[in-house]
C-alpha cells in the first residue's frame, strides 16, 4: 500500500519572540528556541485512519500544520503524496484537508451554506459548480435541514460538520483532524466518529489522520498510532502490537462464588470485590506463559468455589501512558 504521508527525520524549532523590554535589556542575548519536534520519522498509508497521541506539547499539531502548509519544517522533510511540503506547498495544499477543534475563522452572520459557497470560491470553484459542491457536501454532512441557519445560531457538532465540509470542498484524499471531538458532547463525539469511519475513510477512502488526547478513541477508529512526547516518537505501530509489547504481568478477572480468600502464590496478585449479588470478583495480575494462570485456576478449584467466569483484560493504549509515565518519575502533573 502506498505512503500518503511520509515524514523523515522532520524537525521543527520555534524561535520565541522576544518582548520590546527584553530587546532593550540585551540586546546581544540570543533568543530562546522550543522544539516542538526532533527528527520525526513515520507514515500513514493510503486509506488508513491514522493516530497521533501524546500529551500537551508533544508535537501533534506542529506536525499536522506542517503537512498542512501552513508551518515550514526547519530539518527533515514531509511528503504528502510523494509532494514535499516545503518545495511544493501549493500543490500539497490541494490534496490535504486541515479541521480544527477551535474553529473561528467562518462568518458568524453568515448561514452554513453562504459559509461554504464563500470558501469555494476561495478555492478556485465558481458560480453554480461552488453552490454546486456546497449543497453535496451539506447533504453528506447531513446539514440540509440547517444549511440556512445562521452560524452563530449552530452548536458545537454542528460547526465541526460544517468545518469538515469547508476541509473537503476541493476534495482532498488526506485529511487532518485536530482533536475534532474535544468540545462535543459524548453523543455527538460519537456520531462524528462513526461518520469519520464510515462516510469519510470508508465509503469515500479518505486518508485521515487523526490527533487525539482521547484513548478509547484512537482504539476505536485508528488501525496504527505513533505515540509523541516532546516532539519524539516514543512508540508507534499498530494498536495491539504496541499494547503487546508492554511489560509486566497478564491480567484477568475472575468472577467467583464462595471464595473465603484468593490463593496466595508469587506468580499472581489478587485484589477482591463484593459483587451486587453476593459473588467476589478477583482482579489478577499473574506471570505470563500461562503455566501461572493454569495454577491459579487450580488452586480456586479446589476450593470449596464455583469458578463463575473468567476472562483475560486485554491491555489498551491508557496503560501504554500508564507504562510512559511510570518511566518519567510520575512528574507529568
Amino acid at each position: 500500500m502506498s505512503a500518503a504521508v511520509l515524514a523523515e527525520g522532520l524537525t521543527k524549532i520555534y524561535v520565541k519572540r522576544r518582548s520590546l523590554r527584553e530587546l532593550t535589556l540585551h540586546p546581544l542575548r540570543a533568543p530562546d528556541r522550543v522544539t516542538a519536534l526532533q527528527g520525526i520519522s513515520l507514515e500513514a498509508r493510503a486509506g488508513e485512519i491514522y493516530g497521533l497521541l501524546g500529551p500537551n506539547g508533544a508535537g501533534k499539531t506542529t506536525f499536522l500544520k506542517i503537512l498542512a502548509g501552513l508551518v515550514l519544517p526547519s530539518g527533515g522533510r514531509a511528503l504528502v503524496g510523494g509532494i514535499d511540503v516545503a518545495r511544493d506547498d501549493r500543490a500539497v495544499k490541494r490534496r490535504i484537508g486541515f479541521v480544527t477543534s477551535d474553529e473561528r475563522s467562518f462568518y458568524w452572520r453568515l448561514t452554513g451554506r453562504e459559509n461554504l459557497d464563500f470558501f469555494a470560491r476561495l478555492y478556485g470553484l465558481r458560480g453554480e459548480a461552488a453552490r454546486r459542491v456546497s449543497a453535496d457536501l451539506l447533504r453528506v454532512m447531513d446539514m440540509e435541514g440547517i444549511a440556512d441557519r445562521s452560524f452563530m445560531s449552530y452548536s458545537t457538532g454542528m460547526k465541526q460538520r460544517l468545518a469538515i465540509a469547508r476541509a473537503l470542498l476541493h476534495d482532498p484524499p488526506v485529511l487532518c483532524l485536530d482533536e475534532p471531538t474535544r468540545s462535543l458532547d459524548p453523543i455527538a463525539a460519537k456520531h462524528l466518529r462513526r461518520f469519520v469511519a464510515e462516510r469519510l475513510n470508508r465509503e469515500r477512502g479518505k486518508t485521515v489522520l487523526l490527533a487525539t488526547h482521547n484513548l478509547q478513541e484512537a482504539e476505536e477508529l485508528c488501525g496504527r498510532v505513533v505515540v509523541l512526547d516532546r516532539g519524539r516518537v516514543l512508540r508507534q505501530g499498530s494498536v495491539s502490537g504496541i499494547t503487546a509489547r508492554l511489560p509486566g504481568r497478564d491480567r484477568y478477572v475472575l468472577d467467583v462464588r464462595g471464595l473465603e480468600s484468593p490463593p496466595a502464590d508469587p506468580r499472581w496478585r489478587c485484589s477482591v470485590e463484593r459483587r451486587e449479588d453476593g459473588a467476589q470478583r478477583l482482579s489478577a495480575e499473574v506471570d505470563r506463559g500461562g503455566g501461572a494462570l493454569s495454577d491459579l485456576l487450580r488452586a480456586i478449584l479446589a476450593t470449596p468455589a464455583t469458578l463463575l467466569s473468567c476472562s483475560r483484560r486485554e491491555p489498551s493504549l491508557q496503560d501504554v501512558f500508564d507504562q510512559m509515565d511510570q518511566e518519567a518519575g510520575g512528574g507529568r502533573g
